[in-house]
Formats: C-alpha cells, structure tokens, sequence
C-alpha cells in the first residue's frame, strides 16, 4: 500500500504579515498532482490542518476545495491537531463524501480506518491531539483520571489501539498505521509550533509507539524521524510544507511517500514541496548590505540585523529599497556590550521565563518556586482559553 503522510498545513497562517493562503493553496495543488503522478492509495494528515480554531472563511473554503479533489483521486485520512478545534473540523464528518475520514472523537480513538489492498487489511488510527485537560477522564480504563500528562493520555490512547489491533489480529494478519500529533522525546523543535506544555512537561515517549509497521507524526515543522536507535526508519515527522518562521529557514519541506509491504515493513522516501521564496537572515553594517554580502537575498524574505555602531538615516526605507521583501529588520550595533543589550520579547518567547525576568528585575531576586508554578499555571490556563474560544 503507498501512503503520502503530510501534517502541520496550518491553512490561513501569515509570516510576518504576509499572507501565505496563496503559496498555500499551490502547495495543495502540488499535493493533489504527487497523488496522481505516485498511485497513492491513502492521504494521510496527521494534524494542524488550520491554524487556530476559527479559521478564516478563505481557509475553509480551500480546504473544501482542496478535499473534494483529493477524495477523487485517494483515500484522505485526517485528525486535528493542537491548532485545530477538534469540534469544529470533525463537525459533518460522518456526512462527508466517500473517502475522507476525519476522526476528531476521542471515543473513537479505538475504531480504525480501514484499508484494503492486495495484501489484506492496514488498520489506520488518526488520533486527535490529546489535550490532557480533556483526554485525561475521557480516556481513564476506571473511574480515577489519569495523570495530568502528555505521556499519561498517549499511554491510555495507544493501549485502547493495540487492544483493538490484538483482537483484528486474531482473525488473521492486519498491517497497522498510526498518525499522531505529539511532541515525540527526540525531536527537533522549531520557533513557530504552539506551547503544548502541562506541568512543564510536553514530550512523550518514543516507546510508547512500539510495535506499530508506521507511525506518522505532526506537530514539529522540521521533517526528520524520531526513534530510530534501532535503526528502524518507521516513524517520522513530514515536517510542516512551508516554513513559517526563520528558525525553519534551512529545513526541507517535503512530506513522505511511504509503501508499506506485505510484511508491514515500510520503504520512504522524502518528496521536496514547492518553494514560494526562500528566507535569509542577513548581518552586517547597512554599507556591508548594501554590497555583494546582500546580493543572494534580494529575492528572498529577508531578516536584516544592521550592526553600524550609529544607528543610520532612513534606515527601514533604505532595507526595503534594498530587500524588497525585508520581513524583519533591527538595530543591533556590534560593540554593544551583552549587559547592555536589550532582551527583545518576541511571539516565541516562553511567556514563563518572560514573566520571571520582570519578577527579578521588578523586586530584585529570583522567581521562587511558588511564582513560577503560578506563572506556569496561568499560562496554562491562557492557551486554554485561545483554543476553546
């Protein structure tokens, strides 16, 4: 069976304000046409098909587009990710055409899709993210919660999918998928995915995805695998298709063609997606950038550190005439001393360590304990509310 795993489209996501819709929809053109030219049997999401819970009305309509197309030529498989809301993607999925699947309900994490091929039955099982929050009583074996977890709520959700694999199994061979949207112990963050943390704690276990022929994974923006001390290529994350931050400036974006043999052993292979314009940090005096040290980035987004121990006349205007496409530009003189530096305070600060510096700097010593369990928890409490809402 040949299965194109992809995640983290984020559809109606800027960069800096640019709006990415565009270089967005080609992407899913893009996709539509690996479909075709590769025989793919099963398209498979593994989350952050939007980017926040209410999506803009363009997004929406791309992805109603985009879907119904895809569903003539494949099998789609989807489930939500963290900048999803669960409740709205998987609203009408049981009215959805033949051959989209969205599976958004935590009570059915256990029901498999299932696919036929030549070889028999691959059991697919998209999990939905698991906010431990929610999933924690929903996915409990008894009465008690589980553990206020990442690992606890994966742990029970897994334990529901072998239980159901186990008994298939008994009727006969069945191959196994499983797509998830987690941060994985071994993976390689990036600056724009979401805070996930609770209690500190956002990572879960390589182990608990033993077993499994593959596991396709989404969250993190960087395609890699994860897992593979025993040299074993059977989990990965296809990374997000655009780059939406410039710590992602020199990631390939791609997504993974996998073929899945009879014996449940699996061959991939990394297909590059298409590239709208590259993104370039530059650094050096506004002279420097204005020479051959500027010349590969006229046509890229660019990123501009302008380190003149003076800061220059006119400075922005005379970037944009340089760099057409300057995203962002600052001010940063060399012989500044890192005493003096200013801390900039960015959308991918860590709000905790953000609120415990203010503490330090504002009483004159160091967050205690206390403060920063009240700091974290309020945090917490914030991305809550932005998601529900």
């Amino acid at each position: 069976m040949r299965i194109l795993h992809t995640s983290d489209w984020h559809l109606g996501r800027s960069l800096h304000g640019v709006d990415l819709l565009p270089f967005q929809r080609d992407f899913l053109a893009h996709l539509e046409q690996t479909v075709v030219d590769n025989e793919v049997d099963v398209l498979l999401v593994a989350g952050d098909i939007y980017d926040r819970a209410i999506p803009p009305v363009e997004a929406v309509t791309l992805l109603s587009e985009s879907l119904g197309r895809l569903a003539g030529r494949t099998r789609v498989i989807l489930a939500p990710g963290n900048h999803d809301s669960a409740i709205r993607l998987g609203f009408g999925a049981a009215m959805l055409r033949d051959g989209i699947d969205i599976r958004a309900d935590l009570a059915r994490i256990g029901e498999p899709v299932l696919v036929d091929d030549e070889h028999g039955p691959v059991a697919f099982y998209p999990l939905p993210y698991l906010d431990p929050d929610t999933a924690r009583g929903v996915l409990s074996p008894d009465d008690q919660p589980l553990a206020r977890s990442h690992a606890a709520v994966m742990g029970a959700a897994l334990a529901i999918v072998r239980a159901d694999l186990a008994q298939r199994r008994e009727h006969g061979a069945v191959r196994s998928v499983v797509a998830a949207h987690a941060f994985v112990i071994g993976g390689l963050a990036s600056d724009s995915e979401r805070d996930i943390r609770i209690g500190g704690v956002d990572a879960v276990p390589a182990q608990l995805f033993d077993d499994f022929d593959y596991v396709a994974l989404g969250h993190l923006h960087g395609a890699q695998r994860v897992g593979a001390a025993t040299g074993v290529d059977r989990m990965r994350y296809s990374g997000s298709p655009l780059a939406y931050s410039f710590s992602e400036r020199n990631q390939v974006k791609s997504s993974v063609l996998v073929d899945l043999a009879a014996d449940g052993s699996v061959h991939l292979e990394l297909l590059p997606a298409p590239v709208p314009r590259r993104l370039v940090d530059v650094t050096g005096t506004l002279a420097e950038l204005q020479g051959p040290a500027g010349d590969d980035a006229v046509d890229a987004w660019v990123r501009a550190t302008v380190t003149d121990d003076v800061r220059p006349p006119e400075l922005y205007a005379t970037l944009t005439r340089r760099f057409p496409h300057l995203l962002v530009w600052s001010h940063a003189p060399a012989n500044r001393s890192e005493e003096a530096r200013a801390a900039a305070i960015t959308a991918v600060s860590d709000p905790v360590e953000v609120t415990a510096e203010f503490i330090e700097y504002a009483t004159g010593a160091p967050a205690t304990t206390r403060e920063r369990e009240l700091i974290a928890a309020a945090n917490e409490a914030a991305l809550a509310a932005e998601v529900s809402a």
